[in-house]
């Protein structure tokens, strides 16, 4: 399968409604940092976006760090959306349904490569944060869950917390070394999905 990089594209303020500022600002932020990293984000282009007075953010929040936990909690709510998706069509509960998650983590870290950078970057005011906290764990638990079922139906010995953070580790490693171009450089014919479908079996395994 091919991964196409793709980030989410910059809406135009036209399309925002001021009934909801807040609502403009957050979506106004999402969309700049998608395409231009949170490197590169300010509040003052956001509003800017939304179509809305430098001042206008102060209304709503403490600050640029409170954007971007904003910014990544429903990063967080639209991967584990992509990844129930891919589940549900996949078959829920089945090795099919796990690979397909583990391949929908990987297209959504490609398609936005710098909303994921944001998400599990080292930034320490946005990783403390409890709701930041929250979101980043409930995606997980679906993981978690799904793994859960798989064992229960399999008669797969192990703690499924413990098998479910096998899979993350590997597939969330084979994401960040896909986007930095590492695999590029080592192994640039190298099938993403098809090794996550390989390792999956094994990484379910007790041993």
């Amino acid at each position: 399968m091919e991964h196409a990089v793709k980030a989410d594209p910059v809406q135009a303020k036209s399309k925002y409604h001021h009934g909801d500022l807040r609502e403009a600002l957050v979506q106004a932020s999402y969309d700049l940092v998608a395409v231009h990293g949170a490197e590169n984000f300010t509040l003052a282009e956001a509003c800017r976006l939304a179509g809305v007075s430098t001042a206008a953010p102060y209304k709503h929040f403490k600050d640029r760090d409170e954007v971007l936990g904003l910014i990544v909690t429903r990063g967080f709510d639209r991967m584990s959306e992509q990844s129930m998706r891919a589940v549900e069509a996949a078959g829920v509960g089945t090795l099919a349904g796990i690979v397909a998650m583990g391949r929908a983590y990987v297209d959504f870290a490609v398609a936005n490569e710098k909303l994921f950078r944001l998400m599990f970057g080292q930034h320490p005011a946005i990783k403390s944060d409890e709701e930041v906290i929250g979101e980043g764990m409930g995606c997980f638990s679906k993981v978690i869950a799904q793994v859960a079922i798989y064992c229960e139906r399999n008669g797969v010995p192990g703690n499924p917390d413990e098998l479910a953070v096998r899979l993350w580790t590997f597939v969330h490693g084979a994401a960040s070394l896909l986007i930095d171009g590492d695999y590029g450089i080592v192994a640039p014919d190298l099938d993403v999905d098809a090794l996550i479908e390989g390792a999956a079996p094994r990484l379910l395994s007790q041993g």
